[in-house]
């Protein structure tokens, strides 16, 4: 077999070296990717320039991931059709009560919104123009409106649906219903530890608590909530007994969710219909584009062996399931905190699963310590993009909101730290539900 022109080590050099670089000089991160490939590409005889072209294509051009744009598409009609401002009055039933009333629904919402949307940035785009405001308006700092906002909306890429469980096993060949499932205890965990920082905040702070909601007021919150609290459970019991994909389950959940905004909410016309799908277009071109180019940058790493060059060492450290779960998860800490989740999972998971498989950690717990690492990348510097969002709604920096927003993950690094020692939070329910799924 003819050798190839460059080495593994100059074809890093030239990939990775070229992507930093041109993250350095503010180039978008999926263009990046794409410039990144070229040099090896024109270098290497056996390879070409349209290359990049056929793998970015080969790289969405995937039946799994069709199902991202619509549950994008969802997120956007239950904003724009009301069922959002059901689940806040339904929220505010069942914790309103609680000290720091305003900011612990905006943690339950988190939960009830990523059970249908899957999408952090919506949720935090949703999130922050419902509640900063209003926090603002009852005292609350701004730092810690847009800290509480921020870190609850990456709820929604933990608590299935999630956009990256479907990425993760359509990329890895692992079976989404068993991440659909391996996500719930983790998920509920962190919005427990995320509202009991809520609370100590609140009292230290004296943050306003509103009046318990009577009974009444319960039920008639619950009613009105029910249409649009079926929604997860369609879409994960649908996925998880068989009755239809992944991308089928999307699609019924926007199917769903116009019907909820059109037909029995009745708050949604053709204007808003219009802008729910500009903005799903808009997001779903920039996803979508970012999974082709990093498809295409996964593409030359397993072509020039990259992946086991890295980890041939690592792995001769024979550290064993846990430390091998800590390492995952550190790596994909520093990972997240530049580079998007997407293409993190389509480059770097790809590299660390032979090491996964090597200490025995189970693929479905590999995903969820990775999906959950991956998470925090999204509140925190230089890419942060829900903080960013937040920060931008509430007319802040990003440096005056960054105290408060590390001091919320300490409790969800606990968490993380829980999953990694004890991989039944992410197992138990699949091997309870659906044991065909750890197969």
């Amino acid at each position: 077999m003819m050798a190839s022109t460059l080495t593994a080590g100059q074809a890093a050099a030239f990939l990775f070296g070229g992507f930093f670089g041109l993250l350095f000089l503010r180039v978008p991160v999926a263009i990046a990717l794409g410039l990144a490939c070229l040099p090896p590409l024109l270098l290497e005889d056996r390879l070409w320039p349209m290359i990049l072209v056929q793998e970015t294509f080969n790289g969405f051009n995937s039946f799994i991931l069709i199902a991202v744009p619509f549950f994008l598409l969802a997120a956007n009609l239950m904003n724009i059709g009301g069922i959002t401002d059901r689940l806040v009055r339904f929220s505010r039933a069942i914790v309103g009560h609680m000290p720091g009333s305003l900011a612990q629904i905006n943690v339950v919402l988190s939960i009830f919104f990523a059970g249908i949307s899957g999408s952090s940035t919506a949720d935090a785009a949703s999130q922050s123009k419902i509640f900063i405001d209003a926090q603002r308006k009852e005292g609350y700092d701004d730092s810690f409106s847009v800290a509480i906002t921020a870190v609850s909306a990456v709820l929604a890429v933990i608590i299935p649906p999630s956009i990256l469980m479907i990425v993760w096993g359509g990329v890895l060949t692992v079976s989404i219903g068993g991440l659909f499932l391996a996500g719930v205890l983790p998920g509920l965990l962190i919005g427990v530890a995320q509202m009991a920082t809520v609370h100590v905040y609140a009292k230290i702070r004296n943050y306003p608590t509103y009046t318990r909601a009577t009974f009444r007021e319960f039920i008639a919150s619950f009613i009105v909530s029910v249409p649009a609290l079926m929604t997860p459970f369609i879409i994960i019991g649908g996925k998880i007994f068989g009755w239809f994909t992944a991308t089928e389950a999307a699609c019924i959940a926007v199917l769903y969710a116009g019907a909820l905004s059109i037909f029995v909410y009745r708050e949604m016309d053709l204007k808003g219909l219009k802008t729910a799908f500009m903005d799903t277009g808009k997001l779903s071109g920039i996803t979508l584009f970012c999974v082709g180019t990093a498809s295409a940058f996964g593409w030359l790493l397993a072509y020039y062996k990259i992946p086991e060059a890295m980890l041939s060492g690592v792995i001769a450290w024979d550290m064993g399931p846990a430390l091998t779960g800590f390492f995952i998860a550190g790596v994909f800490l520093i990972v997240g905190c530049f580079l998007d989740a997407i293409p993190a999972i389509i480059i770097v998971g790809t590299i660390l699963q032979p090491m996964a498989e090597h200490a025995g950690l189970h693929p479905i717990h590999f995903a969820m310590i990775s999906i959950v690492s991956l998470a925090f990348g999204l509140v925190t510097p230089p890419y942060g993009l829900c903080l960013m969002i937040a920060c931008s709604v509430a007319g802040i920096r990003i440096t005056d909101a960054l105290k408060d927003t590390l001091i919320m993950l300490v409790p969800m690094l606990a968490v993380l730290a829980t999953l990694i020692l004890w991989p039944d939070m992410a197992l138990l329910l699949p091997r309870l539900i659906e044991p065909d799924f750890l197969k």
